[in-house]
């Protein structure tokens, strides 16, 4: 990405056929989508790059097997056809996962389960007519999903190592799909800058712009200077998921013209691999007739989601719950008969989801996931609602009402654009001190530009060393990459969006001393010229952020 002063400079003195205002996916999508189709484009966001909820998901690009027990046929069959593109478009960041639902005490797999797997086998085999037919997963995204099956209790065992005590006898194997939702939206974003978006982070709209009754632009104030300017542009969308209800013209024929957003926390833990080993992902049944998965995920083991109403007006930092914590950690011990205790967690993190009131008091916030499109009467247009995986669609949706609304002839083009260029870890250079187990973590993360994090991490000998001694295969280089290439201003940035290692190894990277965070502050800070007194700042500044997430659980 170019530098965050120049696309400043930038949006201050052009003026745009669109901005685009939200840096989560959904507004990365539509900044492609509308670039890629010969607008030009503007994308601000407040905060960082999908420091909501597009980095605080469940990683999973999938169907969404639990939607069809609410017969949302329409919204399941629109995520497989998204999850097959995304392998092909993506082979590097979203790549299949293979699940196991197991069975007991000699019982066969639930019959109930076997025919809702029928039914997704068939609704993912349906493809576009034109669209061609993926055989594997190489590095061009040739994939496409085996039918499930049923296992035996070796194969069991064998994808889901933590279950052996409990001597599974068989069960069901199906495959979906994972994904880096943060490094997702920074490949999009990134994309979208080749084809023209100025893309600019911390940079909050505080206004709309009227011109003659018609919404032209937004006024923003600098989080880093404090300055505040226009940024004008023929067509604004508001694309802020959760914060969606909260951008509106100060008149409105209408309130159905705006969202009512109901919002829903969803919690995750993350466990070490040796605590919890997982070859597969699993669902574990968490009582009242819901579920929650268990996955690996970049060498650990994540456990999450839950689902309940977050009625806090604090969107910005939101902590998973002491009870969501307790709830999933129940549920893991009792499915894998293991005695885990929070002492065990790594790391842990919430999200809201954007899901769209009803205005029924009595609906459950489990309701469909359907995206939504909002249009002002002075025609500022909103996008919320949806899902990770239909992120595309989203924005299409988008870009095809201003297309209409401005009749022109500019036909969608993101199910043809590669995101990023995959690359085999083989075939990356090896650089002195950089572990062998970083190339694969490396190749998954940034595709061909890790020959650029590479270069980063020859420059130096600490920088080729994990940011945390011991702990995963994240690179200090990789903070410094960041701040170089991909507008990373703070630690924050750096530990917890741009790497995941704030997830994975939280007391690590969180420890009292601040030893990590003012590690990555040095090395951040001689690229973005901080001095000691603003390194020590940043430092402290994560050890806030840190305890604001709440990415470290109480013992």
């Amino acid at each position: 990405m170019i530098a965050r002063s120049d696309a400043v400079a930038a949006l201050r003195c052009e003026r745009f056929d669109v901005v685009v205002v939200g840096g989560g996916i959904t507004g990365a999508g539509v900044a492609l989508d509308a670039a890629t189709r010969g607008y030009s484009v503007a994308l601000v966001e407040k905060a960082d790059y999908a420091s909501g909820t597009s980095s605080r998901s469940s990683k999973l690009v999938h169907g969404g097997l639990r939607y069809l027990q609410n017969f949302d046929l329409g919204l399941v069959r629109e995520a497989l056809l998204e999850r097959q593109l995304m392998v092909e478009l993506a082979p590097h960041l979203v790549r299949p996962l293979p699940f196991v639902v197991p069975a007991f005490d000699g019982a066969r797999p639930d019959r109930m389960v076997g025919m809702g797997l029928n039914l997704y086998d068939a609704m993912a085999r349906g493809r576009r007519r034109g669209q061609r037919s993926p055989q594997g997963n190489g590095p061009n995204g040739d994939w496409e999903p085996e039918r499930h099956r049923v296992i035996g209790g070796d194969e069991v065992v064998e994808r889901l190592p933590a279950l052996a005590g409990r001597a599974p006898t068989s069960g069901y194997l199906f495959y979906d799909c994972q994904t880096d939702d943060s490094r997702l939206v920074l490949t999009v974003l990134a994309e979208a800058e080749r084809f023209g978006a100025v893309c600019a982070s911390r940079l909050e709209v505080t206004d709309l712009l009227d011109e003659g009754g018609r919404t032209r632009g937004v006024c923003v104030r600098d989080a880093l200077s404090g300055e505040r300017f226009e940024v004008r542009a023929d067509n604004v969308v508001n694309a802020t998921g959760v914060w969606a209800d909260r951008l509106r013209p100060d008149e409105l024929h209408d309130e159905a013209e705006v969202p009512r957003i109901r919002p829903s926390r969803g919690s995750h833990i993350t466990l070490a691999r040796e605590t919890l080993p997982l070859a597969a992902g699993a669902i574990v049944p968490a009582g009242a007739g819901r579920a929650i998965f268990a996955l690996p995920w970049l060498g650990s083991t994540l456990v999450g989601t839950t689902d309940n109403e977050y009625d806090a007006q604090d969107l910005d930092h939101v902590q998973p719950a002491e009870g969501d914590v307790d709830y999933l950690l129940g549920a893991v011990n009792a499915f894998f008969g293991v005695e885990l205790g929070r002492q065990d967690i790594t790391g842990a993190y919430a999200g809201v989801r954007p899901l769209i009131s009803t205005g029924d008091p009595k609906k459950s916030v489990d309701i469909s996931r359907k995206a939504e499109l909002y249009e002002t009467s002075s025609g500022m247009v909103t996008i919320t609602g949806g899902k990770l995986t239909t992120w595309r669609r989203m924005a299409k949706m988008v870009v095809d009402h201003l297309v209409e609304r401005e009749a022109r002839t500019a036909p969608c083009r993101t199910h043809e654009i590669p995101l990023g260029q995959a690359v085999e870890a083989a075939g990356l250079p090896r650089v002195e001190g950089v572990p062998e187990a970083a190339y694969e973590r490396l190749a998954g993360r940034y595709g061909h530009a890790a020959h650029a994090v590479l270069a980063v991490a020859s420059e130096s000998g600490e920088l080729a060393q994990p940011i945390v001694p011991g702990g995963p295969a994240d690179l200090l280089a990789e903070t410094v990459y960041a701040a170089r290439h991909e507008q990373a201003m703070s630690v924050g940035d750096a530990l917890l969006r741009r790497t995941r290692i704030g997830l994975l190894a939280a007391r690590g990277v969180a420890d009292p001393e601040g030893t990590t965070a003012r590690r990555v502050a040095v090395a951040m800070g001689t690229e973005l010229g901080w001095d000691d007194e603003q390194v020590q700042g940043h430092a402290r500044g994560f050890l806030d952020e840190a305890r604001a997430e709440g990415i470290v659980t109480s013992q």
